[in-house]
């Protein structure tokens, strides 16, 4: 599975992406660079090594150089990709966001000045989507979080463990039940060896990575922590003070269960949630979506939502529809109610799967605990 978007079989590159790793293999003896991909290192005092070395075949992307080394390194036959100017981000970076590092400076400033909050105002500007150095930033940016989201889950612990999702409306506010239902479904997956993955966003998805995230935690931590929350329930009026709420809790409780996060800048109005581990922010909402239901192999788990979960549950039901046999994974959707009348995607679910392998994975119940012991049984 290459979360990168490669059409073909990737070439045996080595990806370059800490200065620590540069230097090693420099020391180490290396002394031909091809098929070597230098990600955002400052390689500025380290011009003896370069040049000693064979460097045909050999990209760096975004990366420092001291005065005249990268003429000299395209003169002997090097790709240099150059940083880009005016980008309030980094496309060539190696590895996904984490919650501090895209809401870095969150304690003193207010969010609309922090990085997330800067690249989505930069990606909505006036002109952007049609501009070539803008799309191609983007483009780069996004390639790169595909590369390090398909690098993380080929990695240990992570690809022991099977990958569920769960998708919901981004509108439960904290304090209600169908935000306590959720954190309590990323709790029970946590706690059954699952990731939880989701979209990333506010309501059911930070629900469900907080209850992954503190699934090590007491039943009365937890109960406690989402009191604390409710004092803040949403995002509006203000950004700041919802994740700052989130942040408090994460700082109370350091170290929680990793889980994941796929959101986007399309919808940037919406912020991610502080609870996911490890960020995937994507630019294209329409690779965001394909991957983050591509990557579910242990199946998904569709809460109460509206055109958004409704969306997901037929996207996922055509991958299931026309998907080999040992591809298809678990669609449960939890509320009868709902999914039978106020949104009826299950009667429409069942005549699809009706004669197809699918049709024994895809499950209707009534509570997350009925979804959890679904997934127990498969």
């Amino acid at each position: 599975m290459n979360f990168a978007g490669s059409l073909g079989p990737r070439p045996r590159n080595l990806e370059v992406q800490d200065l620590a790793s540069f230097d090693r293999l420099v020391a180490g003896g290396a002394v031909n660079l091809h098929g070597w991909h230098a990600q955002s290192l400052d390689l500025r005092g380290r011009a003896a090594d370069l040049k000693r070395v064979d460097v045909e075949g050999a990209m760096f992307l975004g990366c420092l150089f001291d005065d005249g080394m990268e003429a000299n390194l395209r003169s002997r036959g090097a790709l240099i990709f150059p940083r880009l100017e005016g980008v309030p981000f980094d496309p060539y970076r190696a590895t996904l966001y984490s919650p501090a590092e895209l809401y870095d400076g969150l304690a003193s400033s207010p969010y609309e000045e922090l990085p997330d909050a800067r690249i989505y105002h930069w990606s909505i500007q006036a002109g952007q989507r049609h501009r070539v150095d803008a799309t191609l930033a983007s483009a780069l940016h996004d390639h790169a979080i595909g590369d390090a989201l398909d690098e993380l889950t080929r990695s240990a612990p992570w690809n022991r463990r099977s990958i569920v999702g769960v998708m919901g409306g981004h509108a439960a506010p904290r304090g209600s039940s169908g935000f306590a239902q959720a954190a309590r479904l990323g709790r029970l997956l946590a706690r059954d060896g699952h990731v939880v993955a989701t979209g990333g966003g506010p309501g059911a998805m930070e629900a469900a990575n907080l209850g992954a995230y503190l699934s090590g935690a007491s039943d009365d931590d937890l109960q406690r922590e989402l009191t604390a929350l409710a004092a803040v329930p949403g995002f509006r009026p203000s950004v700041s003070a919802w994740a700052r709420a989130a942040a408090a809790v994460v700082d109370r409780h350091p170290g929680g269960t990793p889980s994941l996060g796929i959101p986007t800048w399309f919808y940037g109005h919406e912020p991610p949630n502080y609870f996911a581990t490890h960020i995937a922010k994507y630019f294209a909402n329409a690779i965001r979506e394909a991957i983050l239901l591509q990557l579910c192999h242990g199946g998904i788990v569709f809460l109460p939502g509206a055109a958004g979960t409704v969306q997901e549950i037929f996207q996922d039901a055509c991958e299931n529809y026309y998907g080999a046999r040992e591809k298809v994974a678990p669609m449960v959707l939890v509320g009868r109610r709902h999914w039978e009348q106020e949104y009826p995607a299950w009667p429409m679910l069942a005549s699809l799967a009706a004669g197809r392998t699918m049709a024994d994975y895809i499950f209707l119940v009534d509570t997350v605990d009925e979804a959890v012991e679904v997934l127990r049984r498969r």
